[in-house]
């Protein structure tokens, strides 16, 4: 028996829906794609759906929105609602994304290249 494209996309249409019960919005500001995510060191209740499960396993270390999204194969506006979910329910803490750093002062690299080349 063969699976037609079009029963594929219907499927795959309805499964964040049925993921986040409908939900569209995180409530509040969701989290930016580079915010990172750790899980606590707390057991999870055994009434987690398996995506939130899935969540828990994958975030042991830091991981970005965007990577537990990949990981889950799930839209980031999926991951945002299961995220703030977690969040709401004291399993698992955000720290926002790490600023991009500011413009290296040259002078100063030169110095240290300096320093090192003098060391060899």
């Amino acid at each position: 028996m063969t699976e037609r494209s079009d029963d594929r996309a219907t499927t795959s249409a309805v499964r964040p829906y049925v993921i986040t019960g409908g939900r569209t919005d995180a409530g509040g500001e969701p989290l930016s794609l580079e915010s990172l995510v750790v899980a606590r060191e707390a057991d999870p209740p055994t009434t987690l759906q398996p995506e939130h499960r899935t969540i828990l396993t994958h975030c042991q270390g830091l991981l970005s929105v965007a990577e537990v999204s990949a990981h889950l194969g799930q839209p980031a506006s999926v991951v945002q609602v299961l995220l703030a979910d977690l969040i709401d329910w004291g399993l698992i803490v955000t720290r926002p994304p790490i600023p991009p750093a500011e413009r290296a002062d040259v002078t100063m690299l030169r110095k240290v290249l300096h320093g090192l080349e003098s060391r060899l």
